[in-house]
């Protein structure tokens, strides 16, 4: 995870409070929601309060920061298993931890798209990131003989997204659900059953 640019180096334990800083706010607005108080954020994360608003000046900012680090890990994680698993083992997993990114943090997405410029630095990134990942994935799969060629990069996102919202009451129908998309998705002949 990156800090934001302010034009000059931060300095060590400054970058390292920013990260723990976002790492507990990710903590407290998965249990909590994006109206987590920011002084318990403050409290996990071992800091003062100033510390935190020297680094994220209105709540607004700490939640594109938290959203912003999470679609980092998000497609970083799609990168990883393409390095670590088949092709098809890899597509399956990143779906997987898609949906569960998105029942994880929807209401979080929901707040800050609602307060953000659809055309703001962090918009564009986090759009990109998970284009780039579920592209990456795709290719490789596709390319594999595994996953149908008609099938695009955001069709992936979409089953995530759909799969994830329809079950954020039901978590535990997202298997089967999922289980159906890739039966769907796979090339006919072919398949990994995780």
């Amino acid at each position: 995870m990156e800090a934001p640019s302010t034009g000059r180096p931060m300095r060590a334990d400054a970058r390292r409070n920013y990260e723990r800083i976002v790492a507990s706010a990710q903590e407290a607005f998965a249990e909590h929601g994006p109206d987590a108080p920011l002084e318990e954020i403050a409290r996990r994360t071992g800091v003062g309060i100033g510390t935190l608003y020297r680094h994220f000046p209105s709540r607004d900012v700490l939640i594109e920061a938290v959203y912003r680090s999470s679609i980092e890990r998000l497609s970083q994680r799609a990168h990883e298993l393409l390095e670590t698993h088949s092709p098809a083992e890899a597509f399956e997993q990143w779906l997987r931890e898609q949906v569960k990114w998105v029942m994880a943090n929807r209401s979080l997405a929901t707040t800050l798209k609602a307060g953000m410029d659809h055309g703001s630095p962090t918009f564009t990134l986090c759009k990109e990131l998970v284009i780039d990942a579920a592209s990456a994935l795709l290719v490789a799969a596709q390319d594999a003989g595994d996953i149908r060629p008609d099938i695009e990069p955001r069709d992936l996102l979409r089953f995530g997204h759909g799969i994830g919202v329809a079950c954020e009451t039901t978590p535990e129908a997202a298997e089967r659900l999922l289980a159906v998309t890739f039966d769907g998705l796979r090339t006919p002949g072919t398949g990994v059953r995780s």
